[in-house]
């Protein structure tokens, strides 16, 4: 055991990759940060679960770099300790027990804090799921966060969500959709990135389209006053 001890701390991920931020206000009626995942950081390496409990070197993470790192103490625990300790919890942090609203990566940062320093991550973190099933529209929500789930389940990284407005609804009341495709190098899938404002000026775009390709195949109608043709007003 190192007399100086071990830093521990928490690396931070949004998985939306800034759209929750963006998107959010509008789309559930509150504001949401991001769409947290995290990974306990300690003895150099980075711990996290996703298809089970899963390290590497710290840094080095699929997820890319952090957009936030929490200082989360100093341990003096030795590693062969913790190591014995993930084995100990790891039927309880399998890909059959993941659970994106209620059992997930922040819980298992969470515990993990707690052996290592007995302190927890942050609470904007761990309530992440009650704020947005909670939110207004936090319900409709719910099939693309099952998708997200499965993703999680088979170990891959997700990009972010993808938000997409309905031709079946009024534009001021989007759906979400996720689109998924087989990734090249084996069968876990990932959803794509859409921006909504993009996907909104097209769907305006060949609406337009669609105007001026009617104006010039129908003709106007026209009514006889006194031997000269009137084009009527619409």
């Amino acid at each position: 055991m190192a007399e100086e001890g071990h830093k521990v701390s928490l690396n931070v991920y949004d998985l939306s990759q800034g759209l929750a931020r963006q998107l959010s206000t509008s789309f559930l009626g509150k504001a949401i940060e991001g769409i947290w995942h995290t990974g306990v950081v300690v003895y150099g390496n980075e711990y996290y679960f996703g298809g089970g409990i899963q390290h590497c070197t710290a840094g080095t993470t699929p997820y890319g770099h952090p957009i936030k790192v929490v200082d989360l103490g100093v341990t003096h625990l030795p590693k062969d300790v913790f190591e014995m300790y993930l084995q100990e919890i790891s039927p309880r942090y399998t890909a059959e027990t993941y659970s994106l609203l209620t059992h997930n990566c922040n819980n298992f940062s969470n515990e993990v804090a707690q052996f290592l320093v007995g302190a927890t991550i942050p609470d904007y973190i761990l309530n992440l799921p009650n704020e947005v099933m909670s939110s207004p529209m936090g319900a409709l929500i719910l099939p693309m966060i099952q998708q997200l789930e499965t993703t999680l389940r088979s170990g891959a990284v997700p990009q972010a969500p993808q938000f997409r407005p309905s031709a079946q609804v009024q534009s001021s009341q989007p759906t979400v959709t996720v689109n998924k495709s087989l990734a090249s190098s084996g069968h876990n899938t990932t959803t794509t990135v859409v921006n909504l404002k993009e996907s909104a000026e097209k769907v305006k775009s060949e609406e337009q389209s669609a105007k001026v390709m009617e104006s010039k195949t129908i003709p106007p109608a026209v009514k006889p006053t006194g031997g000269q043709d009137t084009i009527l007003s619409e």
